[in-house]
């Protein structure tokens, strides 16, 4: 089902809504980690893929296609033979830095350790 451009959900009303409507927007296992690489400035798909590493060519179009509908990305043909197309932050996906950047300091004070208890007691 393709989700490009449609909310899951009617109205965002209840206290904790504006963080739902953040998560509908950066959620997803591959969007965060395509949002910090860009950080560091435009890339092409290609740089992208190969930092990521393990996702799939499929996904990763899908996730950087549903982040420009969000109008967190832009996608830059260049009229070049053969085309080239990068991928760059928009103001509005800049402006999640900070919060990228705080999940990656959670992430190194919690995350690793919470992960790797969880796999512990499996």
């Amino acid at each position: 089902m393709d989700t490009v451009g449609r909310s899951r959900h009617r109205d965002y009303v209840r206290p904790a809504c504006p963080v739902e409507a953040t998560l509908e927007l950066i959620g997803g296992k591959w969007k965060g980690i395509v949002l910090y690489y860009l950080l560091d400035g435009k890339l092409r798909f290609s740089e992208l893929k190969r930092k990521i590493g393990c996702v799939t060519q499929r996904m990763l179009t899908k996730q950087l296609r549903e982040l420009e509908a969000s109008g967190l990305v832009i996608r830059i043909v260049y009229a070049e033979v053969p085309p080239r197309v990068e991928y760059e932050l928009t103001a509005e996906g800049e402006s999640l830095r900070p919060i990228l950047a705080a999940l990656k300091q959670w992430g190194e004070t919690h995350a690793l350790s919470l992960l790797e208890k969880r796999e512990s007691a499996v």
